[in-house]
Parts: structure tokens; C-alpha cells; sequence
């Protein structure tokens, strides 16, 4: 059994989403003084590799504690992009028979080389208000990225975002290592932790080869 770990790790120096603070994380006990080590965490829901659920953007909507745990289970397709330009439906309609395949749509674009780097917040590829319109035709569950974003940095309504999660797909974002996933079967792994009324959730994303 192969598994591939789509996750970035989570540290204090790590990259976030400009405007949010970056994660703490703090040593509360010592096994040498307490007799056992614990560490308080203080991070946002949409840190590192996590889910975005409805309730993210859309008034009312389902949290990730609403959605039973199938949801974050699926066969997943990777499509890799061939530029950093916008996700286009033209390009997206030559992957129809996989998509109707899967339960989940995972973009490859590269950009999680940049993780580190300033360059990983600016250019990266998003989807088309045509092509996101286009995925929520589909049996899908999610939606995801190797990228910060799946709506262009400069946007401040969020529009993909919205279409995705009024449909009640969630959102993956932040990904890493989809690479070895292009023309691969696998099924996706994605639970986030189960805190009530949580908007979004860092997850520990992995994949099986099938």
C-alpha cells in the first residue's frame, strides 16, 4: 500500500494568508518538571493545508461538524495545469470523463515549491467563474488546490468561492506533492478535526495509490 502525505507542515515560521496571524506554539509542560510534555496551540482554521467549509463564506451554511465523515473520503483526480493563467472550462472539458469518475477535483500548478517564499502569494493559477460553474454540475465533494487560493489573490468578493461553497463542496487548499498523482488512481483522505461550528480545519491530507 502507497500512500503520498499532501501536507505542509505547520510551524510558527510558516507561510499564512496575508492579514492572518501565523500559528504559536507554545511548551505549557516539561516531562521534567510536570511529568508529561503538552504544548498549547493558537492558529487560525485555515491554516497550513486545510478545508474551507460553506460556512467559511456563505451565511448559514454548513460547518464541517454538519457534513458526515464520507464527505472527506473519495476518489480523487489530479489535473495538472498548464500555465499559471486562469483554469479555463476549454481546458477543464477535456478531463470530463475522469471528473465524472471522482469525488474529488485536486489542481496541480507546481506552486507548492514556492511554500517558503514570497512568490507563493502572488501568480498562481485560479479557477474561471465558467469553470467553477462547470464543477458544481458534477457529483463532487471538494475542490482542491497546491496553492493558497483557489480564487485569485486579488480578489475581494471571493466569487469562486462562493459558487463552490453555496453547492456544499468543500475547499482544499495549501497542498503539496500532487505531483505524484498525475494519471494515478487513489483515493483521498481529508478529515479535519471535529470542533463544533467550524468554518474550516487544518487536515493531515494524504492519498492511497489504488
Amino acid at each position: 500500500m502507497k500512500i503520498i502525505d499532501l501536507t505542509h507542515v505547520i510551524d510558527e515560521k510558516m507561510p499564512v494568508f496575508p492579514g492572518t496571524e501565523p500559528p504559536k506554539i507554545i511548551q505549557k509542560n516539561t516531562i521534567k518538571k510536570d511529568g508529561f510534555a503538552e504544548k498549547l496551540l493558537t492558529m487560525y482554521s485555515h491554516t497550513g493545508t486545510h478545508i474551507d467549509a460553506p460556512a467559511h463564506m456563505i451565511e448559514g451554511g454548513n460547518s464541517l461538524c454538519d457534513f458526515s465523515v464520507e464527505k472527506f473520503i473519495g476518489r480523487g483526480i489530479v489535473i495538472p495545469l498548464e500555465s499559471d493563467d486562469s483554469i479555463e472550462l476549454k481546458y477543464l472539458k477535456k478531463f470530463e470523463t475522469e471528473i465524472r469518475k471522482a469525488s474529488f477535483v485536486l489542481f496541480y500548478s507546481g506552486w507548492d515549491e514556492f511554500w517558503e517564499r514570497e512568490e507563493y502569494f502572488n501568480g498562481f493559477p485560479s479557477l474561471s467563474v465558467e469553470a467553477a460553474r462547470y464543477l458544481v454540475g458534477f457529483d463532487l465533494k471538494g475542490i482542491g488546490i497546491d496553492a493558497v487560493s483557489i480564487d485569485p489573490m486579488e480578489s475581494v468578493n471571493f466569487e469562486i468561492h462562493h459558487i463552490l461553497l453555496k453547492k456544499d463542496l468543500i475547499i482544499i487548499e495549501n497542498l503539496k506533492n500532487l505531483k505524484y498523482l498525475i494519471n494515478k488512481k487513489f483515493e483521498l483522505y481529508i478529515a479535519p478535526l471535529k470542533i463544533k461550528g467550524l468554518d474550516g480545519s487544518p487536515v493531515r491530507a494524504l492519498a492511497r495509490i489504488l
